[in-house]
């Protein structure tokens, strides 16, 4: 395997991380009627891309192969709930 083609195994592995959590925060803003507005958007995401990357690193170590659904559906509940404890969910 070339570098070009490692490079390019690693973005695709890291996608839907990169996806999830450029979607979830952006979401949220539709979702709740009085967001933080003073929050700058991409501390979020960061957070969010950090917990996907450490659940499909989880999902591959668990299952030894990429691209599981369960994997997905970790991230996708990962992704929620670090969002719910960003937003202190638990107050409203």
């Amino acid at each position: 395997m070339g570098l070009i083609q490692f490079i390019l195994h690693v973005l695709n592995f890291l996608a839907p991380a990169l996806f999830v959590a450029l979607l979830v925060p952006e979401a949220n803003r539709y979702v709740l009627r009085n967001p933080n507005p003073r929050r700058k958007r991409w501390i979020p995401a960061a957070i969010q891309f950090a917990v996907g990357v450490a659940v499909l690193l989880a999902g591959l170590v668990l299952f030894g192969v990429d691209g599981k659904m369960l994997t997905y559906l970790a991230l996708v509940l990962a992704g929620a709930t670090c969002q719910w404890l960003l937003t202190q969910g638990w107050k409203s």
